[in-house]
This record gives C-alpha cells, sequence and structure tokens, in this order.
C-alpha cells in the first residue's frame, strides 16, 4: 500500500512538472483573461464641417490600432441637425443595447429623457464637444471657460493694452458662441486701454469671415487686432485686400490658417484648438470603464487640454501653465495637406498621422 502511494504521488508531481513547463498555472490563467470586443455607437448630430468630419475619422482610426485595436465595433450614425432627428436616432440605438454610447449633442437638455432611459438600461454614455447636462452621462470637451481667455490675452498683449479691436460674434444662437464671445470679452476687460468697436458673424467658414472684416474695415480702418471663432485667415484675407497693415489675429487651428501666418511676412496670429480626437478619447474611456476600470465623477467635465500654436511665443499674463508652440511647417502645420484638418491630430495614446486625420491616408 505504501508503495503504491508513492507511485501516486510521483505521478502527480510529472504531471504537475509537465503542467508548469508549458507555462501553465490556474494563476496565469485566471489573470490574463480574453479581452471583450464591445459595441459602442456614436451619434452625432451633424457632419457639416472639416472638425466633425475629422472627429469620425479620428474615432474610426482609433479603434483599429495601438490599445483599441480588435476592441471595439464601432458604429457611427449622423443625423440632420435637428434635435428630434437624434433623439429618433438614440431611440433607436438604445434599442439594440450596445455597450456605450457617446454623443455630440444638439442640445444640451433636450437629450436627457433618452439618455436618461439609455442609462437606466445600463448602457455607457458619454456626451463630447457639445455636452448635455444629463446628471449620468459622462462629460468630455475642451475647456471653453479658458481657452477664449487664453487667445484673447494673447492679442491684448500683443498691443501692449491698448487699441481697438473686432469681435467674432460666431454663429448667433450658438451656445458655444456666446460663451467663446463671453471669454474674449471678459479677457479684454482688464485692459482698459482696449475697446470694442465692432462686431461681425464669421460663423466658423472662411467667406462669412472675411466678409464681415472687410465690412467692419470700411467703417473703421483703425483697428489693431482680430478676435475670431474660426479661421482667422479670412480675417488677414480680408486686411490684405483692403490695403490693411496685418494686425494680431486670434482664431483657431485650421491648417489653412496655420499655413497662412507662417508663410505671410507681418502675420501675427495665435491659435486654440479644440482638438477632434476627443472622440477617440471618449471610446478609450468607455473601453477602460468597460473593462472595469474605475469610474469618473459624471457630476464633473473631463477637460482635454492641448497647445496653443502662435507666431509670436510668449508667456501669458494669468495663465502659467498653458503649453505655447510656434507655428512650424511639417511639425504642426501641412501645406500639402487639407486646410481644414485641425492640429493637434493625435493623442498621446495612439499614433493617428496626419494623412489619416485629414483622410489623404492611402
Amino acid at each position: 500500500m505504501l508503495r503504491h502511494g508513492v507511485r501516486i504521488t510521483i505521478a502527480a508531481l510529472v504531471l504537475a512538472a509537465l503542467f508548469f513547463s508549458f507555462g501553465g498555472s490556474s494563476k496565469s490563467v485566471a489573470s490574463s483573461p480574453a479581452k471583450k470586443t464591445y459595441t459602442i455607437y456614436l451619434s452625432n448630430n451633424f457632419l457639416g464641417n472639416d472638425w466633425r468630419q475629422q472627429m469620425e475619422r479620428s474615432a474610426k482610426v482609433s479603434v483599429r490600432k495601438g490599445p483599441l485595436a480588435g476592441r471595439v465595433n464601432l458604429k457611427i450614425q449622423n443625423v440632420e441637425n435637428t434635435v428630434q432627428a437624434q433623439i429618433n436616432s438614440l431611440n433607436n440605438i438604445i434599442s439594440t443595447h450596445p455597450d456605450a454610447l457617446l454623443i455630440d449633442a444638439g442640445s444640451a437638455t433636450a437629450l436627457n429623457p433618452v439618455i436618461a432611459r439609455a442609462c437606466a438600461q445600463h448602457i455607457i454614455v458619454i456626451s463630447f464637444d457639445q455636452v448635455v447636462t444629463a446628471p449620468c452621462a459622462y462629460k468630455m470637451e475642451s475647456n471653453w471657460d479658458i481657452l477664449p481667455k487664453v487667445v484673447a490675452t494673447w492679442a491684448a498683449e500683443m498691443i501692449h493694452g491698448h487699441g481697438n479691436v473686432f469681435i467674432d460674434h460666431g454663429l448667433p444662437g450658438a451656445p458655444i458662441s456666446a460663451q467663446i464671445e463671453s471669454g474674449y470679452k471678459t479677457a479684454l476687460s482688464h485692459y482698459p486701454g482696449i475697446k470694442i468697436i465692432g462686431y461681425f458673424n464669421g460663423q466658423y467658414a472662411f467667406g462669412p469671415e472675411q466678409s464681415g472684416v472687410a465690412s467692419l474695415l470700411a467703417a473703421h480702418p483703425n483697428v489693431n487686432a482680430i478676435l475670431t471663432q474660426g479661421y482667422g485667415a479670412g480675417a488677414m484675407k480680408a486686411l490684405q485686400q483692403a490695403g490693411h497693415k496685418l494686425v494680431p489675429v486670434v482664431g483657431y487651428t485650421y491648417n489653412v490658417s496655420m499655413v497662412a501666418c507662417a508663410t505671410t511676412k507681418g502675420a501675427s496670429c495665435v491659435f486654440g484648438s479644440n482638438a477632434p480626437y476627443v472622440s477617440s478619447n471618449a471610446i478609450r474611456l468607455a473601453v477602460n470603464m468597460l473593462d472595469g476600470k474605475p469610474r469618473p465623477n459624471p457630476a464633473q467635465i473631463i477637460y482635454s487640454y492641448t497647445p496653443y500654436y502662435t507666431t509670436n511665443v510668449m508667456a501669458i499674463s494669468g495663465y502659467p501653465h498653458v503649453q505655447v508652440q510656434k507655428i512650424k511647417i511639417g511639425v504642426n502645420t501641412f501645406p500639402k495637406l487639407p486646410g481644414g484638418l485641425t492640429v493637434p491630430f493625435s493623442p498621446s495614446w495612439v499614433h493617428i498621422t496626419p494623412q489619416e486625420a485629414a483622410g489623404t491616408a492611402p
């Protein structure tokens, strides 16, 4: 009996040795589960400008490579630019019960009831870019409280705190336009020597920006700086066509404007950025939460901070921690790529090339 027991013990040890020699262990198996693939919908309330198209391209590229490769079944639904159309689309999406739902919203409040229904069905909802107020939705956007104040402060210091400025209303009625304009005015209020002498409706488009500035120049040629909510290059074009000397211009990081400032003698510009890859960051956040990682507080907005780009690098008064980069051809602006490309184009955790972001990659 004793020898039989010894044979059993030896056999067990041999089997164990074989198991571990092939790298098997109950601990290693348990700690390396197969990574799930999640179905994630992106609801976009309109596709009518370059930024929105790049936002969608960024989302598509970021799930094909890097840490999200093979992890996401991404479905994008674009709707006509009405709140009801987006509500109808969201209801249809919820009926399929995806793992997560990302929303670039057409209204801060009107989508809240349908979002609440999604949350009640344990669907993760992340509102990005234009965020909602629904308490259960996670929120991710650029810091529109700080961003316009930084670029307006740069403009004020470029004209040494004295002079006349034009301000862009953006798109009349749009909440983000009012927020940007308010940020401009707040920053300029700290410079009593600066006077706002005209407003125009740039509508986030090159043509309206150029014509709006041209109309103001006819009556107010004594302008010293122009604060747009869009390209900035349209304002520069209006100055040039009017035979006016170039003045400091504020805009946002469209490639056409960055190139114009980098290549035009005497141009001085600063560009703030609302990075289109916020969609990629939203997808990554959703995957992390679905994987069981800690969730942020839905009551707190997750802000995206990106560099500011300028021809004239300086410390911005009151904002010592912001990153300011010199505009450089081939580094952060690209003459051979479409003018609507927005910089920066890649988050740090996945490499999106400028060609991929612009939609020109083979």
